[in-house]
């Protein structure tokens, strides 16, 4: 018996414009894949285990005498001869207790909030390279207007939400650069900022210049993270004095404190995953805990960022097999632990090239799958770390864009399963001229950032130009038109006669 062909709805046309411009967004991202284990749950139950035998018997070694003090507070064993602080596992679980699972990051709009827990996906450009290259300019060490100009990318992208340092203003002393860092961030950014942690001279004059420009009372601006940092602990087993001090003031005042340990395999962590992840576990624990013993709820992000070495020359290595495991693994104990938690991608490459593209998608990829909540290094990274490049962070964000269309809420209008389309098109017709496609073909489909979809012909014609070199028109134009966010003119120059004055006197020098 034949099935009756269902009944062919006529509704009211409208005016056929192609849908209108395509208006993505790509704020308040939700990670649609579930997260892939490389391990079993008793593999990790025996890394964690490890680790707090790390903590407990084998100890951190602590440098800066003041957080010492608070791991013995929180009754921690602590050897001030030796500096070493043994942490018991029993410390571990009720300072997991306190940091909180979920909690918003107050940007410079409030469209620009931000979500931190698990699930949530956040990305961020390449950070802390002493150098900078373009196509333009070439290799060069960074400046304060290199920073300038990266901080104008970033925030035109709206899949970048929050603000780092990506590279190092050189040209500006370490006494001042704090200063010139958090202005660009504030002037040019209405998004989530970075502050630097190099001391508590110079975390107090960001706190202020943040505060003041947001107009905050103390109360409020310590009631919510209104900025964060990132605290690198020395692997292996070290905490220097300068990133426990951030710890300290960050909690202190309730600003976010992303720790995350930096071990290289077969170099700063043992030559295989499980051993670098047992360590670099036990390192975050403990700077998680000193966050909040120090101050209990305090935000903290779990972070991890874990690659192998070259054994050939040393050299740090990324977007390999073992920092795909290793950050797979991360995301297990990160939800082990229940905290969001930050990775990272990364490239070895020393140009913008094949290999970028490759290690930075892998590495880019494994954090995805493991469910990282903060993606550090996701464009612009290469020679591991010491350059950012303004083309690739301009390539990147293609993947990056794409990753965030893939975490945008599938459409589910009626329309969209197109029955009208298939009722006007006869068989062996085409779709180009139908009138469901050209009610939405300005907007059915991605538009591609960087990306030449033309043929040979047209390419040919148009100049023969590959990625990099249409990556450097672009990052020019978005330069030269750059129109940053409103701000209050009594608050910039009530920050600029801030600055003035701490520069008069002789502002803050980092402490080592």
């Amino acid at each position: 018996m034949s099935r009756k062909a269902p009944t062919r709805k006529r509704r009211p046309r409208k005016p056929s414009l192609g849908g209108g411009p395509r208006t993505p967004n790509y704020w308040n991202l939700e990670n649609p894949f579930p997260p892939v284990n490389v391990f079993s749950e008793e593999r990790i139950e025996d890394i964690h285990n490890n680790a707090m035998v790390v903590l407990e018997e084998m100890g951190i070694k602590v440098l800066l005498p003041e957080a010492r003090k608070i791991y013995k507070q929180g009754g921690s064993l602590v050897d001030e001869e030796t500096a070493m602080v043994r942490i018991g596992r029993e410390i571990i679980c009720e300072t997991l207790k306190t940091a909180p699972p979920k909690f918003k990051l107050r940007a410079g709009a409030r469209a620009r909030d931000l979500e931190m827990k698990l699930g949530t996906l956040t990305f961020l450009p390449g950070a802390g390279a002493p150098h900078a290259t373009d196509l333009k300019r070439g290799r060069r060490p960074s400046s304060l207007a290199d920073y300038r100009e990266l901080v104008m990318l970033t925030q035109y992208f709206d899949a970048l939400h929050m603000v780092n340092p990506l590279v190092e203003a050189q040209d500006i002393p370490n006494n001042l650069r704090h200063y010139s860092v958090i202005e660009t961030q504030l002037t040019l950014s209405d998004k989530f900022p970075s502050a630097y942690a190099r001391g508590s001279p110079q975390t107090m004059d960001s706190f202020e210049i943040l505060k003041n420009f947001r107009g905050l009372t103390d109360e409020e601006f310590q009631a919510e993270p209104w900025c964060y940092t990132i605290i690198n602990t020395n692997s292996p087993r070290l905490l220097d004095i300068p990133m426990a001090q951030g710890i300290i003031d960050f909690s202190s005042y309730g600003q976010m404190t992303v720790v995350t340990p930096f071990c290289m395999m077969g170099a700063m962590a043992p030559a295989s995953v499980a051993g670098a992840l047992t360590l670099s576990h036990a390192e975050c624990l403990a700077g998680l805990a000193l966050a909040q013993i120090n101050n209990p709820g305090a935000p903290v992000c779990y972070g991890a960022f874990a690659s192998n070495v070259d054994m050939k020359s040393g050299a740090p290595a990324f977007g390999t097999p073992e920092q795909f495991q290793a950050n797979l693994g991360s995301g297990q104990l990160a939800r082990r632990v229940g905290l969001p938690w930050r990775c990272a991608a990364g490239s070895s490459a020393n140009i913008n090239d094949v290999q970028a593209a490759n290690e930075t998608q892998m590495s880019l990829w494994s954090c995805i799958m493991a469910g990282s909540t903060m993606l550090v290094h996701s464009a612009g990274w290469i020679e591991g770390g010491l350059t950012v490049s303004f083309e690739k962070l301009i390539t990147d964000m293609e993947v990056i864009q794409i990753i965030s269309e893939l975490c945008s809420p599938t459409p589910q209008e009626e329309d969209d399963l197109a029955m009208r389309a298939l009722w006007e098109v006869q068989p062996g017709g085409h779709f180009f001229g139908c009138q469901h496609t050209m009610d939405r073909y300005q907007s059915a489909f991605y538009d591609p950032l960087i990306a030449d979809w033309s043929n040979f012909g047209t390419w040919t014609e148009k100049g023969k130009q590959d990625a990099s070199q249409r990556a450097l028109t672009m990052w020019q134009e978005i330069v030269s038109n750059f129109v940053p966010p409103e701000i209050d003119p009594d608050r910039k120059a009530e920050m600029e006669e801030f600055i003035a004055k701490r520069t008069a006197e002789g502002g803050a020098f980092p402490v080592s």
